[in-house]
């Protein structure tokens, strides 16, 4: 098993300059990552740089806070994938998910899915802000909005993922 493959290289942080989207993917080019994941605004320069490689661009969406409106990530997903990205991360609406207004979660989902046009989106539920039963009814969303994977955190937020979540989202 190559490890390297498994590797997700990452910049999202606001600061992040074009200089360091290239030296991100000219690691991920060096060293046969999986993927870069970068901001909306940096995707059509990622897709350049790995032209020639199998190494894919992932974009997020409504990152990193989930609480913009559907509209809204679907059309960042339409740009994102237009400007080259194969793969997709959502945030959820977490105050929707707070409130219990799943229906809402769900056709959140559903959305991003269908604006990415079969390519692969991933939802991230912020763990640390749910409780056990809503973090088993976002991964049920997800499931239902026919999402590919279920993402534990955005790396943002107060807290990251714990073993606990894992074996939870899991079980779902």
């Amino acid at each position: 098993m190559k490890i390297n493959k498994y590797i997700d290289h990452t910049l999202l942080k606001a600061p992040a300059t074009s200089e360091q989207i290239k030296e991100l993917c000219l690691q991920a080019k060096e060293h046969d990552f999986a993927s870069v994941c970068v901001n909306t605004c940096y995707v059509a320069l990622a897709k350049e740089i790995l032209k020639d490689t199998d190494v894919k661009v992932c974009c997020v969406v409504g990152f990193p806070l989930g609480a913009m409106a559907t509209v809204s990530k679907a059309f960042e997903t339409k740009q994102a994938i237009k400007d080259g990205a194969t793969e997709i991360d959502m945030v959820i609406n977490i105050g929707a998910a707070k409130e219990g207004n799943w229906k809402y979660v769900e056709d959140d989902i559903r959305a991003v899915v269908q604006a990415a046009q079969g390519n692969v989106v991933k939802v991230i539920i912020e763990t640390c802000l749910l409780t056990d039963e809503e973090k088993v009814q976002a991964c049920k969303c997800a499931i239902n909005a026919k999402a590919h994977f279920v993402k534990t955190s955005t790396g943002f937020s107060t807290a990251g993922a714990t073993i606990e979540d894992v074996k939870l989202m899991r079980k779902t």
